[in-house]
């Protein structure tokens, strides 16, 4: 990545995350429903899913790991093991003491390892070619590309930050499927 391109992207994350902050609770919470009931269309209940707490006013899907837990579901949340390594998962339930990691994410500090089936990441921003804008760590991208078989990775973001394109680069992993309060949609090829 060149200097340009780590600017455009630093300053493009700010202003995704910006115009999250936009959005009042009750819109924020109406169009999380919408991305939840989306996501009860189109994915059935796998054996075990990751999910990401919700932060920096992300869609709050806590709601489907719920309907997918009482489905049978297990489900983990992301783990941090070192900087520039893939992600470990681990198993979450409403008990499961969470601790906030070195980037302030709620973590689990005990469970089992899992190795989920699906993924749902947060969309920073997004494109409808199945790009993801992160938060620049890297870390879903070396996830997904060092899990083997690959899991069902579901983006899911709001249509305030959905881009013409993010410039994907050569490392950049491409969603499965998009999410949003509008919909569910499979990336352009």
């Amino acid at each position: 990545m060149n200097k340009d391109s780590t600017a455009w992207k630093t300053t493009l994350r700010r202003d995704m995350a910006a115009s999250r902050e936009t959005l009042g609770a009750a819109e924020h919470a109406a169009a999380s429903a919408r991305i939840v009931a989306h996501l009860r269309e189109v994915i059935a209940p796998p054996r075990s899913v990751a999910f990401c707490w919700p932060i920096q006013r992300e869609p709050d899907v806590r709601a489907i790991i719920e309907h997918w837990r009482q489905a049978g579901s297990r489900a983990a949340l992301p783990v941090v093991s070192a900087p520039g390594e893939p992600l470990a998962f681990r198993e979450w339930q409403a008990t499961t003491p969470l601790q906030a990691d070195r980037y302030g994410i709620p973590t689990p500090t005990t469970g089992d390892w899992l190795r989920p089936d699906l993924i749902l990441l947060p969309l920073n921003g997004f494109d409808a070619a199945g790009y993801r804008l992160g938060y620049g760590g890297g870390y879903f991208d070396r996830t997904l590309a060092a899990l083997n078989p690959r899991p069902l990775a579901v983006g899911v973001g709001f249509e305030i930050n959905r881009l013409p394109s993010i410039h994907p680069e050569a490392h950049d992993q491409r969603l499965d499927w998009i999410v949003t309060e509008a919909g569910a949609f499979r990336p352009l090829a």
